[in-house]
This record gives structure tokens, C-alpha cells and sequence, in this order.
């Protein structure tokens, strides 16, 4: 369904290319995204506390190229390796919302 004037509004675009919500496809491209913008958080913490990827590898007790995975959201990350990056490596509060 287009809006008026024909102006595609962003749900629109993802129901065409990505199929509508619930569907296996837009499911996918949802988790990636959500990998994406969790990469993005740490990545933005991480500077504002001016460190290095292996800075806050060292610190947290993993390696330089799984925060780089993270960041650029190709990897995966369970609950407790995003509490262990956040909280004790950056030493932010995590919150969950769920709506």
C-alpha cells in the first residue's frame, strides 16, 4: 500500500524487499539489523572512552578481531559477551526493553 502522493514510506520498502513481518526473510534481515546497530553501540562506547579494539579486547579477554566482527555486525553476541564488553570493559549499564 502506498502512501499519499506516492511516497514509499520505509515499512512499505521493507514489506517489498524483505517480505512482511513474521515472514522468514524479513525475520533474517531484522536480526541483522539488530546485530548491526548492537555493533554500533559498542563501537560508539568504545570511543567515547578512547579505546582501541585491542584495548578493550585485552580488557575483556577476547581478541582484537571478534570486537572488530561485532562492530561491523558479522558476528553473533551472546547476552553475557555483551554484558562482559559493556559493563566491565566500558563500564556502561545495560537495559533491556521489550516491546
Amino acid at each position: 500500500m502506498k502512501a499519499k502522493n506516492n511516497i514509499t514510506t520505509f515499512d512499505e520498502h521493507l514489506d517489498s524487499r524483505y517480505g512482511e513481518i513474521g515472514t522468514m526473510k524479513r525475520t533474517e534481515f531484522e536480526i541483522k539489523a539488530k546485530a548491526f546497530a548492537i555493533g554500533e553501540v559498542i563501537r560508539e562506547e568504545r570511543l567515547l572512552c578512547s579505546m582501541t579494539q585491542e584495548q578493550l579486547a585485552e580488557k575483556t579477554g577476547t581478541k582484537k578481531s571478534f570486537i572488530s566482527r561485532i562492530e561491523n555486525g558479522h558476528s553473533d553476541i551472546q547476552l553475557s559477551t555483551l554484558y562482559k564488553l559493556l559493563e566491565l570493559g566500558l563500564g556502561r549499564k545495560i537495559t533491556l526493553t521489550i516491546q
